[in-house]
């Protein structure tokens, strides 16, 4: 059970058959005994790219090919040989539910404070609704805790007015605004 003192929140994990949940004042429990959580490996780029398409923004950035672009293979490549990241892939009865990317950023402001950074959360289309993307944050959130991260943050674009509403339920606060500079 991972306690967040500042937002009065407990999560259950995936550590056992059941997952209890409290969020925003209401109670979930959920049957985890048929999801799996692992890193990711290479075979499964083409299911990720998928569900990273499964959107409008994402029918934009991503190239979906019969056999991934070169780009995403040596993306994988240099994600999968750093100790800071973590790309985590959800099953559910062999089938690739939900995928999320968590940075462990080190930094010197808020003396010398881990970060996770957790991006690219993604929930396949047709699972959700029923708490998996619950479940993916807080098994996320305790990930970042076991590596000792002081502070957990992610972002969100401006447009996915639901995913806002999610974390914000989570015990998010929309504390900073973001600038980007594409090339």
């Amino acid at each position: 059970m991972i306690v967040d003192r500042q937002a009065s929140r407990q999560y259950g994990l995936i550590a056992g058959y059941w997952c209890w949940l409290l969020v925003m004042g209401h109670e979930m429990t959920l049957n985890m005994r048929d999801v799996h959580v692992r890193k990711m490996q290479n075979a499964d780029l083409p299911g990720i790219l998928q569900l990273l398409a499964d959107d409008e923004l994402g029918q934009l950035r991503e190239m979906l090919q019969v056999t991934p672009h070169d780009d995403y293979l040596r993306a994988f490549t240099a994600i999968d040989a750093d100790p800071n990241q973590y790309l985590a892939v959800f099953e559910k009865n062999d089938d690739i539910i939900g995928c999320l990317q968590i940075s462990f950023i080190p930094g010197l402001s808020r003396r010398g404070a881990l970060r996770g950074q957790i991006e690219s959360v993604r929930v396949a289309a047709n699972v959700r609704g029923n708490g998996y993307g619950t479940l993916m944050m807080a098994w996320a959130i305790k990930k970042c805790r076991e590596q000792g991260c002081s502070l957990v943050q992610l972002t969100s674009d401006k447009t996915r007015k639901d995913a806002q509403r999610f974390y914000q339920e989570l015990g998010f606060v929309p504390s900073h605004e973001g600038f980007k500079l594409q090339f």
